[in-house]
């Protein structure tokens, strides 16, 4: 029996590999590299494509005196080295972003009101330090990480010893780890809540494969509680719609990880699960939390409904594709052949358009305006129109359920893009391809007018993360279509990308390190274009491109032409160009957001004893 394959990448510092399935970037980019090494006649390393990050250069041995010992990161009474304690003020900041943002944008999974009774009974009178708890300490750290990345780089050392902003409150992590140890044989809904923001925090600050097991974790803890049945009708309305809410998160957790990293998802639809949970008013005015209802029976737990009825629609799509067996010859793939590439093409459609129809059945209010009559959840790359009196909480919640649906399109229609050598692709195939980069244009181009005009984004790490992928398929999309209709809008595309980066790169060392690898990416694109004579001058792209596929949020190319992201060859020379072309850059692209590192959460572990939970 054939299988799709997969590819095994070295995570950061690490000699040891581990597997990645063909619906994730880090597999397109093995195809990109393959393409890219024949292409330019030279071998491209996969293993080691990790950036030059903040937490990466911590850990080179010149910095290794400013790098905690090993007894700092790991006490063995779970406690936390006072100089790394925020005081009382410090947490009650850090736990109000929680409400306003995880908690509207991400998964209701906590009861407001009950996690603050919570949170009071922990301190005691006259104390300057609250009791342990796992579930206040990884909101903590969850908090912290988001409100940290929001700041510029030079205001982050305040409350973070000068790290990388996505492990701001490791300490806190890691205390949360070592009380859930002693919960292993008894969880209750507190320990999942616990695994689920533990599986957010760890994607959040890159450490995917661990972000894995977290969610392996709470998998058999839901169904440990029983979470996977219909609730009880004799429980209270509050609980039965509190434990829906946590096995849909399960589920839709299980799905995001198991898409983008291409593994096998550990929940399977069944007959007997519970219902969806509720959006209405009832289930608002019980959930612990009060936002005021936004009309139509329509309330901030709508998101969360919409959020994950899209995941069940891309589930479904993912199946149809990656469940089948691939048909190829021997030693062949399917993107070998563009005849079976467009058998799965019309076949697959059906199962696509799922996503559209999910779309099409968003609330309004939950959709982001467009300027000129055009169309949210659309690829028309149209100006959104944000509302100036709408709560934080709400434009949030549109942004970014559109984020996700354009990186989920992205996704799945990627694989279409195909690399082989015939003069034409079919129809079908071809068309898949030109979606899946009509969205990461979409993607871009909201983010980098969110980015750029309000504060929405700041801090959401998936969203950088999202525009990474996007990126990445903008460059398997030039590479493998140089003569497409698309070319122009494209190309564009990936200048916009590289601003993005730039805007994040204020706050994330990452940022800055992707905005250069596009830089040097863009050359061996354009060099590659030359070759080809397929090239589309600068002065020309804007001219050529439909109006409404024109360039948005002043990054037309006409602005873009001083920027060094958007320079071609034509003003150096060709030894030069190929002295270039020939720099391994994807020896730092393959695992963007794989830039964190094991030891910037506890060094040296091999001289600790075996108790404590990794």
């Amino acid at each position: 029996m054939q299988s799709w394959g997969g590819t095994r990448v070295r995570t950061a510092r690490s000699e040891q590999e581990t597997w990645y399935g063909p619906s994730s970037l880090h597999y397109f980019i093995g195809r990109i590299t393959s393409f890219f090494s024949s292409a330019l006649q030279q071998t491209l390393s996969v293993d080691s494509f990790v950036p030059e990050s903040a937490a990466k250069l911590l850990l080179k041995p010149t910095a290794s005196a400013a790098i905690p010992q090993s007894r700092q990161l790991l006490q063995r009474e779970g406690t936390i080295p006072t100089e790394n304690l925020l005081n009382p003020p410090q947490e009650e900041y850090f736990l109000s972003l929680y409400w306003q943002s995880f908690h509207t944008a991400l998964f209701p999974i906590l009861d407001e009101a009950e996690f603050m009774a919570h949170y009071r009974s922990l301190w005691t009178a006259n104390s300057t330090e609250r009791l342990p708890s796992a579930l206040v300490d990884i909101v903590l750290a969850m908090c912290m990480q988001y409100g940290v990345s929001s700041l510029p780089a030079t205001k982050q050392g305040i409350i973070t010893d000068n790290r990388d902003a996505t492990i701001a409150g490791r300490w806190y992590y890691r205390r949360c780890q070592m009380l859930l140890s002693n919960e292993l044989e008894s969880p209750t809904i507190r320990t999942l809540q616990c695994h689920l923001l533990c599986t957010i925090f760890l994607c959040s600050a890159s450490f995917q494969n661990m972000s894995d097991s977290a969610c392996a974790l709470a998998v058999r803890n839901a169904y440990m509680l029983g979470l996977h049945l219909e609730p009880s009708s004799t429980l209270p309305l509050r609980e039965r719609e509190l434990r829906k809410r946590l096995w849909w998160t399960v589920h839709l957790l299980d799905s995001k990880i198991g898409m983008k990293l291409g593994r096998p998802f550990l929940l399977h639809n069944a007959p007997d699960m519970p219902s969806l949970p509720g959006d209405g008013l009832g289930a608002a005015m019980v959930s612990g939390s009060n936002f005021a209802p936004l009309g139509d029976n329509v309330t901030w737990l709508s998101f969360n409904l919409q959020s994950v009825k899209l995941f069940i629609a891309a589930k479904q799509a993912h199946v149809a594709f990656y469940g089948t067996e691939p048909i190829s010859g021997q030693g062949q793939t399917v993107w070998d052949d563009p005849q079976t590439l467009e058998s799965y093409a019309v076949v697959f459609n059906s199962h696509a358009n799922i996503l559209y129809e999910w779309a099409n059945h968003v609330p309004s209010v939950l959709k982001t305006k467009r300027q000129n009559d055009g169309a949210p959840f659309s690829t028309d790359f149209s100006l959104l129109e944000i509302e100036e009196f709408t709560p934080s909480w709400l434009q949030r919640q549109r942004v970014v359920l559109e984020l996700m649906y354009h990186h989920l399109c992205t996704n799945i229609y990627r694989p279409f893009i195909s690399f082989h050598p015939a003069a034409e692709m079919p129809p079908f195939a071809t068309e898949n391809a030109g979606r899946s980069a009509s969205h990461a244009i979409a993607l871009t181009n909201i983010t980098h007018q969110i980015l750029s005009s309000t504060s929405i984004l700041d801090g959401w790490l998936e969203a950088f993360q999202f525009q990474w992928n996007a990126a990445m398929t903008l460059v398997g999309f030039l590479l493998a279509y140089p003569n497409g209709l698309l070319f122009a809008s494209v190309r564009n595309g990936l200048c916009v990308c590289i601003v993005v980066f730039d805007i994040f790169g204020k706050s994330l060392p990452v940022g800055a390190s992707a905005a250069s690898i596009l830089r040097d990416l863009s050359m061996k694109l354009d060099f590659l274009s030359v070759q080809r004579q397929t090239y589309l001058p600068r002065t020309n792209i804007a001219d050529e491109m439909p109006a409404s596929e024109q360039p948005v949020n002043d990054c037309d190319l006409t602005k873009m032409a001083d920027i060094d992201s958007c320079f071609t060859f034509a003003d150096i020379g060709s030894q030069q160009a190929i002295d270039i072309a020939s720099q391994s850059v994807f020896d730092s692209a393959i695992a963007v957001d794989l830039w964190g590192d094991l030891d910037l959460l506890w060094q040296n572990i091999g001289n600790v004893e075996s108790g404590l939970v990794t």
